[in-house]
């Protein structure tokens, strides 16, 4: 969505800047014989940068004529490159833009859309990437081919030391150095909406919808070994349970036998006769009483 707003804005600025330039280059040549001087000698250049075609007269001060030069190199190329992506790219992000907003739900009904869409940004990315880069590189050369020290030198009256020459206007380069950063933002802008565009396409999803067999696997280990931790728990806690049942059955046993064999010993306590020791009592053989010892009275219950 990044896109439908901001691309066309910066395409507009990155092929217009660069597409409208227009050069102004003024040099004055000053002879030891006045009469052959040459106070406004202008140079003019500008989009597609055939710098080699460009022009100028130069007067020679030793005799009464004047020479033509042409600056050096051919940067068309790169220049013709970096605004061709512009106005593609311009007019593809007025397509999206329609497509976007009149268009959403045919777009995104079938894969095909978002697919093509993915193709076509990635490959805009690319060709912004490289544009940018070689029109970066010829607006080097440029200043370098329209330095007014290197243009003088073209120049045979400006090598003889009796001469005098010099600059009075030089170009201006705000505009070509702003169209070179508007290249690279455009860079930015369009690899950043990869990964947008890339969310709508049916690859994302179906990552989305079904996970890798890694992820899976690692899932199903991990709940196995959940599953195992709680059986490894539970199994001794019953055990612990059927022990501790045991045990207080036992007890309990134990406590009822204990119980009723001190019944008993109480039942059988209480059904002895009660006795009395009292003295003894010594019989002969004739069943005379000799002594008395202590004797014995029992009552019965």
């Amino acid at each position: 969505m990044c896109m439908v707003i901001f691309a066309p804005i910066f395409a507009i600025c990155a092929f217009a800047t660069c597409g409208g330039y227009y050069g102004h280059l003024q040099v004055k040549v000053d002879c030891a014989d006045r009469r052959q001087s040459n106070l406004s000698i202008n140079i003019d250049f500008g989009y597609p940068f055939r710098l080699h075609q460009v022009h100028f007269k130069a007067p020679l001060c030793d005799v009464k004529r004047e020479e033509i030069l042409f600056l050096d190199g051919d940067f068309s190329s790169a220049a013709q490159f970096f605004v061709t992506v512009g106005v593609f790219a311009f007019l593809y992000s007025l397509l999206a833009t329609i497509v976007y907003v009149f268009y959403q739900n045919k777009y995104l009904k079938h894969n095909r859309g978002p697919l093509v869409d993915f193709v076509v940004t990635v490959i805009f990315s690319f060709m912004w990437l490289v544009s940018s880069c070689c029109w970066a590189k010829a607006l080097s050369d440029i200043k370098t081919a329209t330095n007014p020290t290197q243009v003088l030198l073209l120049m045979s009256a400006c090598r003889a030391q009796e001469n005098k020459c010099s600059v009075t206007e030089e170009p201006l380069w705000s505009r070509l150095n702003t169209a070179a950063v508007f290249g690279f933002v455009n860079v930015v802008l369009w690899v950043g909406n990869i990964w947008f565009v890339f969310k709508e396409t049916g690859w994302y999803k179906t990552g989305q919808r079904y996970p890798t067999r890694s992820a899976s696997g690692k899932r199903s280990s991990e709940m196995r070994q959940r599953l195992y931790s709680e059986s490894s728990f539970d199994q001794p806690e019953e055990g612990f349970g059927l022990s501790r049942q045991n045990s207080f059955n036992q007890s309990k046993s134990d406590f009822g036998l204990q119980r009723q064999a001190s019944i008993n010993q109480s039942q059988v306590s209480f059904s002895l006769p009660q006795t009395y020791l009292g003295k003894p009592v010594i019989y002969d053989r004739r069943d005379k009483v000799v002594s008395k010892g202590p004797m014995i009275f029992v009552n019965e219950m």
